[in-house]
């Protein structure tokens, strides 16, 4: 049995914008009204653009393509993620589980919580999904999955040895995403460790240097920003044709 981790790109949106773009192709082509036909190639193209735009980005992101950028960037920030001995780690919006399992495997004498709301935008996840490639992985003792709300985590202050998470944040519609973090660092028992792997724009975030010494000034230890975009993880040109500039580890102790 193999692990299967899907895509992070689902299948199912670039099927849908491959059709819209059929569709609007096929109305310009039979509608004879001349500003109407020019609306329906105007959207031809623009659907195109954005079906080729996702098809590449789905094979960068293939488990099992050549490029294989998820799993460099999994295992990436879980080498970041360190449980002492019996302790117990947090990974919010498991997804299919990879971080999980990742950080479980590097870490076998912990354990591993993996909470995500398995939402329709990505209906091939499920805590199903993640059990089994946890199974597959052989860490299926040293993993759990629940369903989990990250803007209110249903966990005790002080609860995890260490907390985790990888490009979550930024697409919970928020005014302030650094109240998100905060949520997750709470958390976080005293001494613990966090690595959240997000993209840390000032669009989704604000002003992050701020965060960071506000973050320090409430007694948080190595605080810093890591930035994963510089060939880290991925190339500028990636980062930029990605949209997925400004990607970065907030990592530290509490």
């Amino acid at each position: 049995m193999k692990p299967n981790y899907k895509n992070w790109m689902p299948k199912g949106m670039i099927l849908s914008f491959a059709a819209a773009c059929a569709v609007c192709l096929v109305l310009a082509l039979f509608i004879r009204l001349g500003w109407l036909r020019i609306l329906f190639l105007i959207a031809t193209v623009i659907l195109a653009c954005v079906t080729l735009w996702m098809t590449l980005m789905y094979r960068a992101f293939s488990y099992n393509g050549k490029r294989q950028m998820s799993r460099q960037i999994i295992e990436g920030v879980a080498e970041y993620v360190h449980i002492p001995s019996g302790g117990r780690g947090l990974d919010v919006g498991c997804g299919s589980g990879a971080l999980t399992i990742a950080v479980a495997k590097r870490n076998p004498e912990a354990s591993m919580v993996g909470i995500d709301r398995w939402g329709a935008e990505y209906a091939s996840f499920s805590k199903h999904l993640c059990e089994d490639n946890a199974r597959a992985e052989g860490v299926e003792s040293l993993t759990s999955f629940a369903q989990g709300d990250a803007v209110k985590l249903d966990f005790p202050d002080e609860t995890f040895d260490a907390v985790t998470s990888n490009y979550v944040y930024h697409n919970i519609p928020s005014r302030d995403r650094q109240v998100i973090l905060l949520e997750t660092l709470r958390v976080l028992k005293k001494g613990g460790t966090f690595a959240l792997h997000d993209i840390f724009s000032k669009a989704n975030y604000g002003d992050m240097n701020s965060f960071v010494q506000k973050l320090k000034e409430m007694g948080y230890e190595k605080v810093e920003l890591i930035p994963t975009d510089n060939g880290r993880f991925m190339t500028k040109w990636e980062a930029t044709w990605m949209a997925l500039s400004g990607s970065a580890i907030l990592g530290g102790k509490k």
